[in-house]
């Protein structure tokens, strides 16, 4: 009986693990913190990939570089694809740990309905850096007519918008929402806002890749357990929570 237990027990344990580098990309709040190697996609990804024993290390690319380093070999994994088929590369594409939903935000008082790419105009908009290029048939339009500007620092974005200096606001929710909080912790007083989608969002469109199938599945695996044990809304919190 003592030997079938302690054969089960080996069974039930990891068979292997590993430590994986992977690339993100440099600063993103509240997803990558790289002076801390914290943030909810790292953390996210990092404790999905413990629940099997593998040890993430994170390394920070400009964002664009991201998938170029698992091309050359440079890492295990990437945050990723960047649009980019990694698959001829030899990447095992893993479930989405995060959702990037990007909409346009409106001061509510203001009463703006932005159903199609002509409701733009006459309005002016802030995004972050390349979101022309992803959206140009909303954003082409007014990049041409000069009411289109794109901003690395998301913390000046919504305080654009809060002092009525810019229309429209093209950001993730979750970035949004976390530098709201920091303005209003600031003392800054935050208006209401309307969030307004004008896409559809495709999870699929956003997961990590991994060199190894069994570190794949071994991350998709642990995704689900931390989905179901809490752990994923809790990381959420720690960062969007007032």
């Amino acid at each position: 009986m003592k030997r079938l237990a302690f054969s089960l027990l080996v069974m039930s344990a990891p068979v292997w693990a590993a430590d994986v580098s992977m690339a993100f990309g440099e600063k993103i709040p509240p997803f990558s913190f790289p002076e801390t190697s914290s943030g909810i996609e790292i953390e996210i990804i990092g404790e999905a990939l413990a629940v099997k024993g593998h040890v993430l290390k994170p390394r920070y690319f400009p964002f664009a570089r991201v998938p170029l380093a698992f091309k050359d070999g440079v890492v295990d994994a990437a945050m990723t694809d960047l649009g980019q088929d990694l698959r001829a590369a030899g990447a095992h594409y893993g479930d989405p740990a995060v959702l990037y939903d990007n909409v346009f935000f409106t001061l509510r008082s203001r009463g703006l309905q932005l159903r199609k790419p002509a409701d733009l105009n006459g309005l002016t908009l802030v995004s972050f850096q390349g979101a022309a290029n992803r959206y140009p048939e909303w954003l082409g339009p007014m990049k041409k007519a000069g009411n289109y500007v794109e901003v690395n620092d998301q913390a000046v974005q919504v305080k654009m918008l809060m002092l009525g200096r810019i229309d429209v606001v093209l950001s993730d929710r979750s970035i949004f929402r976390y530098f709201s909080l920091q303005l209003q912790r600031s003392g800054v007083a935050l208006e209401a806002v309307d969030e307004q989608p004008f896409t559809a969002v495709n999870p699929q469109d956003y997961r990590p890749v991994f060199r190894s199938k069994q570190v794949r599945d071994d991350f998709n695996q642990g995704l689900l357990q931390i989905r179901k044990n809490g752990r994923y809304k809790a990381i959420y919190d720690k960062y969007l929570r007032e």
